[in-house]
């Protein structure tokens, strides 16, 4: 019994995992370094007194966001949701991280220096006062008192709120692309089935004209061609006849592959990041659906005379062609996207962490020539 017990906790373990592993394994591991410095601040200042009081409530508070940090990274009901679970596990983390600074004493904060100056600067403009100051009490460290504590605190708190709001600006950037994506995808469904039951409303066919010696014009379909001689058949009743309850279906197919090879060839620009959300997913899906809709609409817009000299196509094959045309011309809409998630994932790869370059001085150019 006990090792059914353990089978299906293993089990559910697994099906826990299910997201950014590598992520939540190193929160984890944040979480043990700090319960075991957290222990050791305890044992270095028993109770009793009003500095160890002060040390153990300030330690037991923090060592319960660490429990809060665990549990997050840990629910099994969080499974299905990607990023926000190591997300509020870190926010948890960074709490107890704070609170350990509080305890430290500016000796041993000393040699904490290093990754509280590379915090601040990873998130705080150059121009931001906190920031000035926190570097400035890098420069001399052996000053550091109970006022400069408390400066390096708030510059660390508010630069680990910045993270978190960049954080959550990709967290809402992912959920919209996410849903727009889903939106054109069920739209793609309903006008292929649209154009499987209703298959003669709107068709996507072409008459072009061969002339009277080789029979007058002829309706071409994607799947389908419909010679009719001029003078027979009345040419709606001819498109009626040609078309196929697979026409559109056939263009949303061969817009969709064409905007995936689009999706596939623009990732290579997008330069990942240290984030729980997979942006570089959402954008591939999101030009699915759009290359299919696009493919569709641009041979309506063609088949309307939209584009002077391409509203009669001669040949199945031809309509099949500008499809992939148009199925990869998504881009154009979508590159926008790709522009704001690569500014979006910049914001959160340390956007101050190099200051930026200073511009040269008037008639430097002159004088070094």
């Amino acid at each position: 019994m006990t090792s059914e017990l353990s089978w299906l906790r293993r089990r559910a373990d697994k099906r826990a995992e299910i997201g950014p592993w590598e992520l939540r394994e190193g929160l984890r591991s944040r979480s043990s370094e700090l319960r075991a410095l957290l222990e050791e601040r305890k044992l270095e200042h028993p109770q009793g007194t009003p500095e160890g009081n002060r040390v153990h409530r300030f330690a037991d508070e923090a060592l319960s966001e660490l429990e809060n940090a665990e549990r997050a990274l840990t629910h099994a009901h969080q499974r299905y949701k990607v990023g926000s679970h190591v997300a509020v596990g870190q926010i948890h983390i960074d709490t107890a991280h704070n609170l350990l600074l509080r305890l430290s004493r500016p000796s041993e904060i000393v040699s904490m220096m290093p990754g509280i100056l590379a915090i601040v600067q990873s998130r705080l403009s150059s121009d931001d006062p906190r920031r000035a100051r926190v570097e400035a009490i890098a420069q001399s460290p052996e000053s550091i008192g109970e006022p400069e504590r408390e400066t390096i605190l708030d510059a660390v708190g508010v630069a680990r709120q910045a993270s978190i709001r960049e954080n959550l600006r990709v967290r809402s950037f992912v959920n919209i692309v996410g849903w727009v994506a889903g939106c054109l995808a069920v739209a793609a469904v309903l006008v292929a089935l649209m154009g499987a039951v209703f298959e003669d409303m709107v068709p996507l066919c072409f008459t072009p004209y061969r002339g009277l010696e080789v029979g007058g014009y002829v309706v071409v379909c994607p799947v389908a061609m419909n010679p009719d001689p001029k003078g027979g058949r009345d040419i709606n009743e001819s498109e009626a006849s040609a078309t196929t309850p697979a026409d559109y279906l056939v263009i949303e197919i061969v817009g969709l592959v064409a905007a995936g090879i689009a999706a596939a060839t623009t990732l290579r620009r997008i330069r990942g990041a240290v984030t729980p959300y997979n942006v570089p997913v959402v954008l591939a899906l999101l030009k699915l659906p759009t290359g299919a809709l696009t493919a569709v609409l641009g041979l309506l817009l063609m088949r309307g005379s939209f584009i002077p000299g391409l509203s009669a196509l001669d040949s199945s094959a031809q309509i099949i062609a500008w499809a992939t045309i148009l199925g990869y011309s998504q881009q154009l809409f979508t590159r926008f996207v790709d522009t704001q998630a690569q500014s979006v994932l910049n914001a959160v790869s340390a956007p101050n962490a190099m200051p930026p370059p200073p511009s040269p001085p008037q008639g430097a150019t002159s004088s070094a020539s």
